[in-house]
């Protein structure tokens, strides 16, 4: 991979496409009622997924880019729990029928600082209030350091099928950079014990481009993280956006690689878990062959949605809890970002809606060449296209950007496709950005490439 390569498109700060638009293009500006009548229209045949957001943390990461809120107290986590057992019955009595509830994902901060007891009475009050399908897949992110066996054992009664454990990396001096101080035996630890409660689809996070993080050190973590043998594996850049999060100021920027070094690691990181028999999945997720996602991509059923890379093809997610997204057939919602406004707004018997954005005919041709890009790295643009009932020439015409990606070589153009060469994936979010009409217009700061 030459260098010029790796510095024009790995430092180029792009969205993860885990949308379509993007967040940031979601508006202030909503009309009263809107997303009350969303949730009113949802056919009542239509299966349903929930993503509820806990937003506390014993201790804050520095690398941490989530909506998180440090407490060393159970107070302000009851009453936001409380909150959210409100905006459940908001959601309940403006829907007035079962929402077939068939994929939760428990997002963080961290989801398991609540109480054993606590997790069950949530999960009970989803399970009456808004009605669950036959089958319901729940997956829980969790910090490893203070999983307690209590905990295990509720997330085990409560049906949860998936645990996301945080690793990030075993490295001593690249956790203290972090301030994550996590062994590889608190972590076997966590696994071992999820896995006597019955949660045997285990998924580990992992980072590259920490402070002080070289490719031996990757491995290393790799190494140790593998024969825990979990079904999955995320591998994510740091992004580093001080200005964003302003605790990653506390991070030593000299001590950060360059994209050469970020690539030269999330390559060696790929070739190892794929040598421990791992298949890789789109641009960051990795799989057993077994795996369900591993299954789903080779029969072409791979989606990707806010928690990445998924097997769940539901249109319809319902975001619960301060900064939470969902979306609808009609569009996407956000709740209120700081807990303290979310509560305002729910306590007053209002729906905590921030931001919405109503997709257009153009944003959901969009949204699936991106995703099929994503997913595929290849994508026909042509049929896509005549399916949307949209000329391709919209897409294809004039595209500079992705002109300049086969002048170098990234991909291959016929007629009407596009495919990404295999030696260059990492650039798949700026393939991606080619077909984004938004892109530059919120102002925001993204991530880099790779």
């Amino acid at each position: 991979m030459s260098q010029s390569i790796v510095e024009k498109y790995g430092e180029a700060r792009l969205p993860r496409y885990t949308s379509y638009p993007t967040a940031p293009n979601f508006t202030a500006d909503i009309v009263p009622g809107t997303y009350a009548g969303w949730l009113s229209s949802i056919p009542t045949d239509r299966a349903t997924s929930l993503y509820l957001h806990i937003p506390f943390c014993r201790s804050m990461c520095w690398y941490c880019g989530c909506h998180t809120t440090i407490t060393e107290k159970d107070k302000p986590i009851l009453d936001y729990l409380d909150v959210l057992h409100r905006e459940i019955e908001l959601v309940a009595a403006q829907r007035k029928d079962s929402l077939n509830v068939g994929e939760i994902h428990f997002g963080g901060g961290t989801p398991t600082i609540i109480e054993p007891e606590e997790f069950l009475g949530l999960m009970q009050a989803l399970r009456t209030k808004l009605g669950f399908a036959p089958e319901v897949n729940t997956a829980v992110e969790i910090d490893p350091r203070r999983l307690q066996a209590e905990m295990m054992e509720a997330l085990g009664r409560s049906g949860v099928t998936r645990a996301s454990l945080g690793v990030q990396s075993f490295d001593p001096k690249v956790q203290k950079a972090i301030n994550r101080i996590q062994t590889a035996e608190a972590t076997l630890k966590a696994v071992d014990g999820l896995r006597a409660n019955g949660i045997h689809a285990i998924n580990f996070d992992l980072i590259y481009g920490l402070p002080f993080q070289t490719v031996e050190s990757c491995v290393e973590t790799v190494d140790t993280a593998v024969q825990m043998r979990p079904d999955r594996f995320a591998v994510f850049g740091y992004a580093h956006i001080p200005t964003f999060k302003k605790h990653q100021r506390l991070i030593d920027e000299a001590a950060l690689p360059d994209a050469q070094g970020r690539h030269a690691q999330a390559e060696a990181i790929a070739e190892r878990l794929v040598a421990a028999g791992y298949r890789q999945i789109g641009l960051d997720h990795f799989a057993l062959p077994d795996d369900e996602l591993a299954v789903a991509q080779r029969e072409g059923r791979l989606h990707r949605n806010f928690q990445g890379y998924t097997t769940d093809a539901c249109e319809t997610l319902v975001g619960l809890g301060a900064s939470a997204i969902g979306r609808l057939g009609q569009g996407y919602h956000q709740n209120e970002v700081p807990p303290g406004l979310y509560a305002n707004r729910v306590c007053t018997g209002e729906l905590p809606t921030a931001k919405t954005y109503a997709l257009t005919s153009e944003d959901r041709l969009r949204a699936e060449v991106i995703e099929r890009l994503m997913c595929d790295f290849s994508v026909d643009v042509a049929a896509i296209c005549a399916a949307h009932d949209f000329d391709a020439d919209l897409l294809l015409k004039d595209n500079k950007a992705l002109d300049a990606l086969e002048s170098d070589g990234l991909i291959r153009r016929g007629a009407g496709t596009v495919q990404v060469n295999d030696a260059h994936r990492f650039v798949i979010r700026a393939v991606a950005a080619a077909f984004d009409a938004y892109l530059g217009a919120s102002q925001r700061t993204y991530s880099k490439a790779a």
